[in-house]
Order: C-alpha cells, then structure tokens, then sequence
C-alpha cells in the first residue's frame, strides 16, 4: 500500500511539473480613470493584456490614453490641455501559496512612456511694470516622460472567465521633458504631477484560456 501511494504521489508530482508554462491570457478595463474623465477634466481610458506563466508569473501590458482639458484654474486662471495615448510594460508574481484556485495577491513592477503635446495660456494681464497688456500661449509644446511603477494588487475570480480586482500603485518619474513650460500639471498615464505619487486602478478582468 505504501509503494502504491507513493507512486500515486509521484505521478501526481510528475504531473503537476509537466503542466505547460502558458497557461492562458487574461484582457482588462480599468474603471477608475474612466469615472476621473467623467467626474473630472482629466483621467483616462485603459485596458490590458496579461500573460499567465505557470500561474505564478504575469507578463503585462497596458495600454490607455490620457486627456486633460483644466479651464480657468482657481489660483493660477491658467488653461491647460493635452491628450496622448501611453502605455505601460512590467510582470506581476503571484504571492499565494495556492496558484491554482483563480483568486491571486500580486506584487509588481511597471514601466511607463507617454510622448505628449500641451495647450497652457493665460487671459491678457496688466504687465505690474510696463503696464501694458501681455498674454501667455504655448501652443502644441512637445513634451515627454519616463517613469516607474511598483504595484500590489489583488484578482478575485466572481464566475467562470471573469474576475474583479484592484491595484494600489506608487509612480516615480525617471526621464522627461516638460518643454519650455517648466513642470506640466497633468502626463498621460502618470497623472497629476503636483499631486500624490500614489494612484489606483479598479479593473473588469476576462481570463481566457
């Protein structure tokens, strides 16, 4: 009987390694940067392509564009507007000691590119010195940026291929450009700059094998 259930223990073992690395594709939509372009005069739209490796390793890829349109700040009266597609590349891990039961707690690593044109101008002002009328208007400002994510995050499966789940993430830009502008107020895909280095994700998620 013991050689039996040892036998039976190493089939099941030799199995289990001999499953293939790729174990499907997952595609998703996050939620949250389409409520900020409803609720607010910025956000975006995202969606993703994940790679499913052993269960455990997450290869992905997002995709978004960013818009901003900010009229007539309060403090500033300054104008602001750009619209730019980015995108993201970075791998997830699994950190669940059971990898085959759908639901997932992951830590990961992103990093980010946009290429990005901006609109900034100023209503006419009295110059304090020379006391005529002057105005500010950049019109089309080349821009880039670089920069990194660290993500933790959870996948819950709710019914059959679909899942529900969120990402917490910290951004650090790395490389950029801002033009003659100085610091632009919104990047595609980073977000306000003068705001919090810390955003989240709300994502639909469609596991397909």
């Amino acid at each position: 009987m013991a050689l039996l259930t040892g036998s039976a223990q190493g089939f099941l073992k030799l199995q289990r390694d001999t499953l293939p690395a790729f174990r499907g594709i997952a595609v998703s939509a996050d939620l949250v940067g389409a409520a900020q372009m409803i609720l607010s005069d910025y956000g975006q739209y995202e969606a993703a392509l994940r790679v499913n490796l052993y269960n455990q390793y997450f290869p992905v890829f997002e995709l978004g564009l960013g818009k901003a349109s900010h009229i007539n700040d309060e403090v500033t009266d300054i104008s602001y507007s750009t619209k730019a597609p980015y995108f993201r590349l970075g791998v997830d891990v699994n950190l669940l000691k059971k990898k085959n039961t759908g639901n997932r707690v992951f830590a990961g690593l992103r990093y980010g590119y946009t290429n990005y044109k901006v609109d900034i101008s100023h209503p006419p002002y009295e110059d304090p010195i020379w006391k005529w009328e002057t105005a500010f208007d950049v019109s089309g400002e080349k821009c880039y940026q670089h920069w990194a994510e660290l993500v933790f995050g959870i996948d819950a499966k709710v019914a059959g291929p679909l899942h529900m789940g969120w990402t917490a993430r910290y951004r650090r830009r790395l490389f950029h450009d801002d033009g003659i502008t100085g610091k632009t107020w919104y990047v595609p895909g980073f977000g306000i700059q003068d705001g919090t280095s810390l955003a989240a994700t709300f994502n639909i998620i469609i596991d397909i094998k």
